[in-house]
């Protein structure tokens, strides 16, 4: 296994950035500057900061975001200050692993940002951080990217790239405190396969903001799974895009909210080229007072888009009173030659049935709860796999239970 420490992936900020390293038609929907269909789903994607006003909590995009706490990402106000932020990579040999400048054609390939965030977060960064793994290779370990906060603020850009036909696992895990704004760009050649594990365990005070870019090739296949636990306020934004026909999408996600946490979690899953596919599935738990999760679940079928087939669904547990859940799936539909289309969205308390099962058969109510709890996960959790982050999701899982036990 190669190990880079990667440090400067996250950058250096800067007084305004550089010219746009891609151009798109205002109004766009365009998470890749092919797609030019304008879309009540989405912000008109620019890389320039001074597209975006600053939002003030009324805006459809940012109603349930609380603004005061992103402590300055989205007013211009936040200043990165010391390290900040270590990234440290480890690849199997093979993996090409590289820190490379604003003029990579590469950065902004995938996706062009769609809030002020993920623009500011565009426009500060000086050096990106770039894996490659080279057509044909098919990886039997998985690439590590570790994220860790030190307590700063910083803004940072990650590219991963599959050539054809090569196949990867990679696991993206946030940990420490730290106020991060970023872009990550997923590049799937065509036949390609790549699995992304993306873990947000960050300590209590923690502020990370987040677009995430899948650009689909022909016939490749792409699975996400996003895991949040800690934080004060995380907001991540997983977009996808297809370059050719035949492309696969899964986006799994589950997250544990606890008392006083907002996590936020907006998708869009943008279908612009015939006979794809995507699927999607998000999960989450809340507890404690003022827990606050937000699921918007938003896809879009391009008239050109034939023989689509998609479907989207957001289940939420809410396990103690004062929790606050908001899950909104959208549907956009522009041809009728379509597989399929569907959401779901559902929020709920303990099935009482279920507990009465269980406890008419000895076992006690915590224990019956919980056990509830871990099944409701499961299917989330054997989607990862990587046998350490599930051990170590599971044992998380395990903790929040205890809390809301005790």
């Amino acid at each position: 296994m190669a190990e880079v420490q990667n440090s400067p992936t996250l950058g250096s900020a800067r007084a305004g950035g550089p010219p746009p390293l891609g151009s798109t038609t205002a109004g766009s929907i365009a998470v890749a500057a092919e797609s030019t269909v304008v879309s009540r789903m989405s912000a008109p994607p620019s890389f320039d900061v001074a597209d975006f006003p600053v939002p003030h909590g009324r805006e459809e995009e940012w109603r349930f975001t609380p603004l005061e706490r992103l402590r300055g990402l989205h007013d211009g106000t936040a200043v990165e200050n010391g390290q900040g932020v270590k990234v440290a990579v480890e690849a199997p040999e093979g993996v090409v692993v590289e820190t490379v400048g604003r003029d990579d054609a590469r950065l902004g390939k995938a996706g062009t940002p769609v809030d002020r965030v993920a623009a500011q977060a565009y426009s500060a960064f000086q050096q990106a951080g770039v894996v490659t793994v080279p057509k044909e290779t098919v990886l039997t370990e998985p690439i590590r990217i570790a994220v860790h906060g030190e307590g700063g603020t910083r803004f940072g850009h990650q590219v991963i790239e599959l050539g054809a036909f090569a196949e990867a696992v990679v696991v993206i895990d946030h940990t420490g405190d730290a106020v991060l704004a970023a872009n990550v760009d997923y590049i799937l050649g065509d036949g390609a396969k790549l699995t992304v594990v993306s873990v947000q365990d960050w300590d209590g005070k923690a502020v990370h903001v987040a677009q995430h870019n899948a650009l689909i090739g022909r016939d490749a296949s792409f699975k996400s799974v996003v895991v949040t636990f800690g934080g004060d306020v995380v907001r991540l934004h997983p977009r996808v895009t297809y370059a050719g026909p035949g492309g696969e999408a899964e986006l799994f996600g589950l997250y544990f909210t606890d008392a006083g946490q907002h996590q936020e979690h907006r998708l869009l899953v943008t279908h612009n080229a015939p006979h794809c596919k995507s699927n999607v599935v998000y999960k989450g738990a809340l507890q404690g007072d003022d827990a606050h999760a937000v699921w918007i679940g938003d896809v879009l079928i391009e008239a050109k888009a034939e023989g689509t087939d998609t479907y989207e669904m957001n289940r939420n547990l809410v396990l103690t009173d004062g929790a606050r859940v908001d899950s909104v799936p959208n549907l956009e539909i522009e041809t009728g030659e379509i597989v399929g289309a569907g959401h779901a969205s559902a929020t709920g308390r303990f099935d009482d049935e279920q507990l009465f099962y269980l406890m008419a058969r000895g076992i006690p109510e915590h224990e019956a709860r919980r056990l509830v709890v871990r099944g409701f996960f499961a299917e989330l959790v054997q989607q990862i796999g990587v046998a350490d982050i599930e051990e170590r999701l599971l044992a998380r899982i395990e903790e929040e239970l205890e809390a809301s036990v005790a």
